[in-house]
């Protein structure tokens, strides 16, 4: 690669340019830690998007109409700081570069959404920036259908790397993307042929651009360090009504003694080498400097917007003011004054009917009663819509022809809706939910564990919850499934035990500002243990006394879901016997134990004989039976030992011992 004929062809780009690379070499360095080569390989690439074309104000990062950059490869977030800095992003300053993945810095070694305004999503997992960039352009298109041009209008854009494109999430998210042509998407493809182990065909000969075209994208190769073929390229990009991926054939570390080389991938901290990339740049030498005049003009690009973001204001204050608090609380994550209301509506209803419905079919009716009056949720499924109930009437498929549609059909692509739903909740304006068997929150684990990093509301509807789904067998009988999510932090893993708690559990995650839930749903049909109608969401407490003992009491079974109804069955047999029982409804336990302990203790008070009910394994339980008061001598568990067997369900449950005859005889052998 001739440094010089680049740095003469396009000298105030080449600045520019050398600015990010020099800047990614200086932080590198001085941490003696971090990923050098992509930023200095791309960083002509970003200089073109940032100048040319990205819709940004550095002075106000979450405005709604702004493009969305996504750094998938975020390994590489030097290009990220090195960007928000030289713009003008308040939060990333010298001294943050400086700091660069350093404690209490905001520029951690990869890009952390929350940590700074500017950074649009958490990219660290490979995969997960492309496959969130699915659901930013969704979120783009139901919105502009929706507000009108003149207020939704923006593109995302995303620089991704081999290893992002090896992952197999990728493949979900291309997939959708094609299918449903959301031609404001565009990936710039950081062909540059290094992994950390060597070069690409030692593991990968796909050909990327092929796949892109078999999956329906628009797609172009270039040369990534000609800045008249990158504007070029992303200019024909946004003229197609296709997503579109720019292959732009790049040097990892150019003009490094590691270019080209998988060192080249990593950490570049060798003084001398430093320096002499910097000569050949012919950048400042000094540690962190930029040019004065290089720095004014990539100023003068961040000032650019604050022109076109006034006028956006000003086509905004047209709108009505019922619309304009309408936009403004969907982006607050508000959620509208009625919903409570109708949630009481609804609790009250089921609790004179007391219908005998699967949860699944419990959260179908919340979700008939929530849809209408919140329009900024938008549903789907991963090819199970019948099975989990996440449609209704009211909400239109979205696909090319309905762009108003706010049901998705994924397809077979958990975890590609799992990070397509992210995407979503990062965009603003929307409250994603999405559902499927609850033993594929294995396929979905990697985005549910970022939207629990990054603290954004995604709703997971996770149906056929237990053994109780019978015969398709150990397969899709979650046991471990229930520890795993509630091993997360910052995770709400709600499993009710009626249409009652369903409601009260909906309430909970569509108000939720900064934690995901994860619904987990029955497929077996359950009786409405809620017969007395409480304007109080008793669910919001975790746990709460469902029926109390008549006498002295002896003992308090604990259970989530559809182990309630033995609780209660088990209660009836201990107290025929004079066994005093308490029955614990335990919802989510992550919102008991938020609860003070005075609370804690009056619903688990010490002496008492404990046993929990659930279908599943013991895993968690004993903080509830030994700690908060308890005894282990005096605690028991009725679950699952291990995985599950082929059979109707009501079989399982008795081939397991999860009744209420062998809960009553558990109770009975710990009294003695």
């Amino acid at each position: 690669m001739d440094i010089k004929a680049l740095r003469t062809a396009h000298p105030e780009h080449w600045n520019k340019a050398a600015a990010i690379r020099t800047l990614t070499l200086d932080a590198v360095a001085a941490a003696n830690s971090g990923h050098s080569g992509m930023p200095m390989g791309m960083a002509d690439v970003a200089t073109v998007l940032f100048e040319k074309h990205l819709k940004f104000d550095p002075k106000a990062p979450a405005w709604p109409d702004r493009d969305r950059f996504i750094l998938s490869a975020g390994h590489g977030s030097m290009l990220l700081y090195s960007l928000m800095y030289l713009t003008g992003y308040e939060d990333i300053t010298l001294d943050q570069i400086k700091d660069f993945r350093q404690w209490g810095a905001k520029t951690a070694g990869h890009p952390e959404f929350g940590h700074a305004r500017g950074i649009e999503t958490t990219t660290g997992p490979l995969g997960q920036g492309i496959a969130n960039s699915v659901g930013f352009a969704i979120a783009e298109e139901i919105q502009r259908a929706t507000w009108g041009k003149k207020i939704i209008d923006h593109h995302t854009y995303v620089i991704a790397g081999d290893g992002c494109l090896m992952e197999g999430v990728s493949q979900e998210a291309i997939g959708l993307a094609g299918m449903q042509k959301l031609g404001h998407l565009c990936v710039l493809w950081d062909n540059n042929n290094i992994t950390i182990d060597g070069t690409v065909d030692m593991a990968d000969i796909t050909d990327q651009p092929a796949r892109f075209a078999a999956s329906g994208w628009h797609v172009q190769s270039i040369d990534g360090h000609d800045p008249e073929a990158i504007d070029a390229a992303i200019t024909a990009a946004k003229a197609d009504p296709r997503p579109s991926m720019i292959a732009c054939k790049t040097h990892i570390a150019l003009g490094h003694a590691a270019q080209d080389t998988p060192k080249g991938h990593g950490a570049l901290t060798n003084a001398d080498q430093l320096k002499a990339t910097k000569e050949l740049y012919g950048a400042p030498l000094g540690d962190f400097e930029v040019a004065a005049d290089v720095k004014a003009q990539w100023e003068a690009i961040g000032a650019r917007g604050a022109e076109t973001r006034a006028a956006w204001e000003e086509r905004f204050a047209t709108l009505s003011g019922t619309k304009q608090a309408e936009f403004n609380r969907a982006y607050a994550g508000e959620a509208p004054k009625k919903l409570s209301a109708t949630i009481r509506a609804l609790k009250k209803q089921v609790s004179e009917d007391q219908p005998k419905v699967a949860t699944r079919k419990s959260s179908e009716l919340t979700l008939q009663a929530v849809n209408p009056i919140m329009n900024e949720t938008i549903g789907g499924s991963a090819d199970l819509t019948g099975s989990n109930n996440t449609l209704t009437a009211d909400m239109g498929i979205f696909n090319p022809e309905n762009r108003k549609g706010r049901y998705i059909y994924y397809g077979v692509r958990e975890h590609g809706m799992a990070a397509a739903m992210n995407g979503m909740a990062l965009h603003g304006g929307a409250r994603p939910y999405g559902g499927t068997f609850m033993c594929f929150t294995d396929y979905a684990r990697g985005a549910m564990r970022l939207s629990a990093l990054m603290g954004i509301p995604t709703t997971y509807v996770m149906t056929h919850d237990s053994i109780g789904l019978g015969e398709d067998g150990p397969t899709h009988q979650p046991v471990e499934h229930l520890a795993m999510m509630r091993a997360t932090p910052n995770t709400h893993v709600f499993r009710p035990a009626d249409t009652v708690e369903t409601a009260e559990s909906w309430e909970m995650a569509l108000t939720s500002t900064s934690t995901p839930s994860v619904l987990c749903l029955s497929r077996q049909n359950l009786p409405t243990v809620r017969t007395e109608h409480k304007t109080k969401n008793l669910t919001a407490q975790g746990a709460y006394v469902l029926a109390e003992a008549t006498g002295k009491r002896q003992a308090i079974l604990m259970a989530t879901g559809s182990e309630v109804e033995v609780a209660l069955a088990a209660r009836e047999l201990l107290e025929a016997e004079g066994i005093g029982t308490r029955v614990v409804s335990m919802p989510c336990w992550e919102l008991f134990e938020a609860q003070d302990e005075s609370y804690r203790k009056r619903v688990l008070p010490a002496g008492p004989v404990r046993v929990a009910i659930e279908a599943g394994v013991r895993l968690g339980w004993d903080k509830w039976l030994m700690g908060e008061r308890g005894n282990n001598k005096k605690a028991g568990f009725v679950g699952m030992p291990g995985f599950g067997a082929s059979a109707p369900a009501e079989r399982l449950f008795e081939e397991f011992g999860i009744t209420a005859k062998d809960t009553a005889d558990l109770v009975k052998s710990l009294i003695k």
